[in-house]
């Protein structure tokens, strides 16, 4: 990109009632298009360095929203997906935990929360994130660390959270 970073940044926000148009397309929404507006924004002067010169920047910006929204909405049906499993679980299993409850739920959930307390934040956001359902590449690409990190990070995170609820690996 040879256009001052300045110059660019009012290019951008030139289109910006064009993109909320385009976003309430997709979301029916004002509040979750202004959103969906903003994340475009950010991301194209996250990644303005890789904007060619003479490219339709109009074009590139909705192929940002686009594949941000489409990217947004898979991560949530993976959730709710997710969700729906485990409610649908707990509503089968709703039976016996009504006739045998003796707290290990309640304090398994505490002890768990401990535990991710205990990671440092260089191996608590990678799992999280992944634990969301991002994938490692979206991870790298947010942490700005190697897609190799992002791996090796998420897999220690397991060890130590494993180390640490090891008390109830025995029962």
């Amino acid at each position: 990109m040879k256009t001052a970073p300045l110059d660019f940044n009012n290019q951008l926000f030139s289109f910006r009632d064009s993109l909320q148009g385009f976003a309430f397309s997709f979301t029916r929404n004002e509040e979750d298009a202004a959103d969906l507006v903003q994340d475009t924004l950010l991301k194209a002067m996250r990644y303005a360095q890789s904007f060619q010169e003479g490219t339709n920047l109009k074009s590139w910006l909705f192929i940002i929203l686009k594949n941000t929204f489409i990217n947004n909405y898979r991560r949530k049906g993976k959730f709710n997906s997710y969700m729906d499993e485990a409610s649908s679980i707990a509503m089968n299993e709703s039976y016996f935990n009504l006739t045998y409850n003796t707290g290990e739920s309640n304090c398994s959930v505490e002890d768990i929360h401990k535990a991710l307390k205990k990671l440092s934040q260089g191996y608590y956001l990678p799992f999280i994130k992944y634990f969301e359902g991002y994938k490692y590449h979206e991870i790298a690409e947010e942490l700005n660390i190697p897609i190799g990190t992002v791996k090796t990070r998420i897999h220690m995170a397991r060890m130590m959270l494993k180390k640490n609820l090891r008390m109830y690996s025995e029962r």
